[in-house]
């Protein structure tokens, strides 16, 4: 056993235990359960260090439902939050989008920024930390060298001034600088205010304007020219750059039954995929994840605009076993037998605390276990490893609260029933015709 493993805390173990027999990714103790995906994960990692130079990257994280997609994000979450980065994330939703009309854009910029997450607070919610650390800071420098208030309103600007390059970085430095007016007057409201345009909660420019003296709001329109200003000012801020999970890639391509929208969207990220690999951003990285029809789908997916299908075309020499880990489309590859031996044996741990000595099974029948799921499942066992580890925990967790059961037995009661293949909800349901959208 290794000396990680052994750390074990009875948090993290409930947590993994809790979040892994519903088919969801823990969000804390990952590194006690990772296996494989090495190569996938440093070609992330050269893409962080490139954006920590003031470069930019952009990537897509392509598996199919269950193979792990999600858990490759929290992962990269945890390794850019190490290296010293801001990291956003959030879930695409017909509600929460690139593009949209109705507020659907200001809805994912808020649920990013909700998400907000820094190293001293991983979970979430660090906006306000962010933020009151960067003025906090230079109050102090400029009011230890005897400055008033005034002076550092005006270094507060002048820091910010090369914000005011970008679209919209006037009025981002006006709300800064409310922010630290409310830190020094004790106006709980003021800052409160300012937080909440950051967080793009002002619905009209008139309640921004009377709260703020802004003229704009972060709307659908400017989505993503806020998310290049916060990539800036995290950099000012004296963070290695920002990394922008978004998750859900196919509710974009399979879920809008409006061919506009849709469209809409696909330009959205071709803006972004440009704007990162043309050098029109520094300091910000962008992971999106979805299922291979969500990018391939020559109708409906990602593949269906030629500006992105010519740029995400795979490398026609990268066959045979040879992969090109330089392309912007990361495919998840199945894990190996041996993986998948690897990966239960940490979540046998987890149960244990580190344990040897309150192991549930040994070894020997883990190997049982895996030709089990092998001959049930055949090569879904390893492509959609989230069933795996679900139906593993499952039986664990009956084994732990009835002692006297026999694992082999309720192996073999559970062995002779056909297992059904998961299919991706987003998928799910009748298709919508394109022709359905036609009106007179």
């Amino acid at each position: 056993m290794t000396d990680k493993v052994n750390k074990i805390t009875p948090r993290e173990q409930s947590h993994i235990k809790q979040s892994l027999g519903a088919g969801v990714v823990p969000g804390v103790g990952l590194h006690h359960i990772q296996v494989g995906r090495n190569d996938e994960v440093q070609a992330v990692v050269r893409d962080l260090e490139m954006t920590s130079q003031g470069g930019a990257a952009v990537r897509f994280i392509v598996g199919r439902y269950g193979s792990g997609k999600t858990f490759f994000l929290h992962l990269i979450r945890a390794v850019a939050l190490q290296k010293k980065f801001v990291v956003l994330q959030a879930d695409i939703t017909t509600e929460r989008r690139l593009h949209g009309t109705k507020g659907q854009g200001r809805s994912l910029f808020g649920e990013l920024m909700k998400n907000l997450a820094t190293k001293a607070k991983p979970d979430g919610g660090a906006l306000s930390n962010l933020v009151e650390r960067w003025v906090g800071d230079v109050d102090h420098e400029i009011g230890s060298t005897g400055g008033n208030q005034f002076d550092v309103t005006r270094e507060i600007r002048k820091r910010l001034r090369p914000l005011q390059e970008l679209v919209n970085g006037f009025d981002f430095t006006d709300v800064l600088a409310r922010y630290y007016e409310g830190h020094v007057d004790h106006n709980e409201v003021l800052q409160q205010s300012a937080l909440r345009w950051l967080r793009a909660e002002y619905t009209t420019k008139t309640e921004a304007r009377q709260d703020l003296g802004v003229r704009t709001i972060i709307d659908d329109d400017s989505f993503y020219d806020y998310l290049k200003l916060m990539a800036a000012f995290v950099r000012l801020a004296g963070f290695a750059g920002l990394l922008v999970n978004i998750d859900e890639l196919v509710v974009l391509t399979h879920r809008l039954s409006n061919s506009i929208a849709r469209n809409k969207n696909l330009e959205a990220i071709l803006r972004i995929f440009n704007d990162c690999l043309q050098g029109h951003v520094e300091g910000l990285a962008v992971l999106f994840a979805g299922t291979p029809e969500c990018v391939e789908d020559q109708r409906r997916g990602l593949f269906s605009y030629e500006a992105l299908k010519t740029r995400l075309a795979p490398n026609r020499f990268a066959a045979e076993g040879r992969r090109d880990l330089s392309s912007p489309v990361i495919r998840l590859d199945s894990l190996t037998p041996e993986d998948c031996f690897v990966l239960l044996q940490r979540i046998r741990d987890v149960f244990a605390l580190g344990n040897p000595e309150r192991w549930l099974i040994p070894d020997e029948k883990i190997t049982r276990y895996i030709k089990d799921c092998d001959r049930r499942m055949g090569a879904a066992a390893y492509q959609t490893p989230r069933d795996t580890v679900k139906d593993f925990v499952g039986l664990l967790n009956v084994i732990e609260q009835h002692p006297g059961s026999s694992w082999e037995s309720l192996l073999a009661d559970q062995s002779a029933k056909p297992f059904s293949p998961p299919s991706d909800p987003a998928l799910a349901g009748p298709e919508v015709d394109d022709l359905t959208e036609f009106r007179l």
